[in-house]
């Protein structure tokens, strides 16, 4: 009996080795999927998703070897590989766990079975960031270790944007950027509608919405205008977003206040895509997407589709730590692409559901709901809403047109601070110039009218150098390749008088040179 405890733990230490010893040999040769499974659940869905990553990552690695580019597509699927591999690193470790109990020869196999799954994680996390990148190179050098990637950081932004005499001193140009590095949110391209609330009276409801039940402008000291929403069942807060598109995205940022362990479980604010712009979910589509309050544990995302009134494919928990997130002042992002449906919290893509809509053109109307806050004690305000149509590629456009402009790279208050939810835009510029070396590109700052004009192009040029530092500094772009300059607000494409006209204003262009 003494001897199999012993032998079960050398099992289980060689186990716990395999994690925690880096490895330095360079896979070149193809790893075998194991063809048995052990029979422990949580190991054989370990090792099947890690195959199923390592099989994508190889098939590209062989285009590269024989000379055969990468379209656009391929690059977007080595993109997703590198965001499964951060899921799967995390859940590694919980493995180990699952093996005590079970038979000497049993964990002998998980043992076999775990070491070639980790095996092709770290190829598949070497060749996949040496693919995108255009360095993929087979000497053998260090690999990284997995979990190296495993990098989370909740940041909090401030989504308003007028401008000050005075720029403030840029402070997170590279340093507090870095966790935004991979972020692949990229906003519409044409606004369809925005609201700051700037135009409205504290105290009243916001004209460019409607409502069965209340709600109010408020001022919050350092924040500006933003919207409280009220809680209730049945109730409705519904923007003037008429005839939504295909493919479009929604932004926001939230601040909640009195939030704490003693919130309902049950507290949501749900953000709903309906067919109809009645005080419903809808007459016959709806899809919802609620996101969870409290703070007591962390409760989970939950996505619920119906179409041609029946229930959809989707009624779905999704696995999500949100809570700090929700008392720092989150950002909140949708990317809708005809059934595709994505949504991000900060950073993090906690949702994708590729068939999310099921059926296309139906869902025109955007509603949030909010339940089960204490009134009087627990609230909620929303500011920054954003509604664009596209999410366009802007690689392609870039490349096919030689200039593309854009109003989805935001900035603290006056200053050149780039938030950090705007890098999905960033990101796709840098891959545009790794991918073709002979580019060059002119970056121009704009600005809306607020100020006098000399602080407005100061604080336009000051943007564009931003954006310079960014592409050098977290996508390791060469200067010489960059030129910067700002235009404040000399060259208007919206109304300055209006909220969504000065969002339009508020935009960065590049253009190759």
């Amino acid at each position: 009996m003494k001897s199999l405890k012993n032998a079960q733990s050398i099992v289980i230490l060689g186990t716990l080795l395999l994690f925690l010893v880096p490895e330095f040999n360079a896979q070149t040769k193809e790893i075998k999927r194991p063809k048995n499974r052990v029979g422990v659940p949580s190991v054989d869905k370990f090792v099947q998703e890690s195959f199923d990553i390592y099989d994508k990552v190889y098939k590209y690695d062989r285009y590269a070897e024989t000379g055969t580019p990468l379209d656009d597509e391929d690059m977007d699927a080595l993109e997703d590989a590198l965001d499964d591999l951060q899921g799967l690193s995390d859940s590694a470790p919980d493995i180990l766990g699952d093996l005590d109990g079970i038979s000497v020869i049993k964990q002998g196999k998980a043992t076999l079975h775990i070491n070639k799954a980790k095996k092709a994680l770290k190829y598949s996390l070497k060749t996949s960031k040496a693919l995108l990148l255009g360095q993929r190179k087979r000497d053998k050098e260090p690999e990284e270790d997995v979990s190296e990637n495993n990098k989370s950081n909740n940041s909090t932004s401030n989504d308003t944007h007028n401008n000050s005499e005075d720029i403030k001193q840029s402070t997170n140009i590279s340093d507090n950027l870095e966790v935004y590095s991979k972020y692949d949110f990229v906003p519409g391209d044409k606004l369809l509608f925005f609201d700051d609330f700037s135009k409205d009276f504290i105290g009243d409801f916001p004209s460019k919405w409607n409502t069965n039940a209340s709600g109010e402008v408020v001022k919050i000291e350092d924040k500006g205008k933003w919207f409280e929403l009220k809680t209730g069942y049945g109730v409705y807060f519904i923007p003037d977003v008429k005839q939504l598109p295909e493919d479009y995205t929604i932004e926001f940022d939230l601040i909640t206040r009195g939030i704490n362990k003693q919130t309902s479980s049950t507290a949501r604010l749900s953000v709903i895509l309906s067919d109809s712009e009645k005080f419903n979910l809808g007459n016959a589509h709806y899809a919802s997407v609620s996101i969870p309050l409290g703070q007591y544990v962390a409760f989970s995302l939950r996505a619920k589709n119906f179409f041609n009134r029946s229930a959809g494919a989707i009624n779905t928990d999704i696995k999500a730590d949100i809570r700090e997130a929700i008392l720092n002042q989150p950002h909140i992002a949708i990317s809708v692409t005809k059934k595709r449906y994505r949504l991000w919290v900060n950073e993090t893509k906690y949702i994708d559901i590729p068939k999310f809509i099921e059926e296309p053109n139906v869902l025109k109307y955007l509603k949030f709901h909010l339940n089960n806050l204490k009134d009087n004690e627990e609230h909620l305000y929303i500011s920054n809403l954003k509604v664009a149509q596209g999410g366009v590629d802007l690689r392609r456009k870039l490349l096919s047109e030689g200039k593309i402009s854009t109003n989805g790279i935001l900035f603290d208050s006056g200053s050149a601070n780039i938030q950090p939810q705007s890098l999905g835009i960033v990101r796709q510029i840098s891959q545009v110039l790794m991918q073709d070396e002979n580019i060059k590109l002119k970056i121009v700052g704009h600005t809306d009218a607020d100020g006098s004009e000399e602080a407005n192009l100061k604080l336009s040029k000051a943007r564009a150098e931003a954006v310079k530092k960014a592409l050098i500094n977290i996508y390791n772009i060469s200067a010489n390749r960059l030129e910067t300059d700002g235009k404040g607000e000399s060259a208007p494409v919206g109304d300055n008088n209006t909220p969504d006209g000065k969002a339009q204003n508020r935009r960065v262009e590049f253009i190759t040179i």
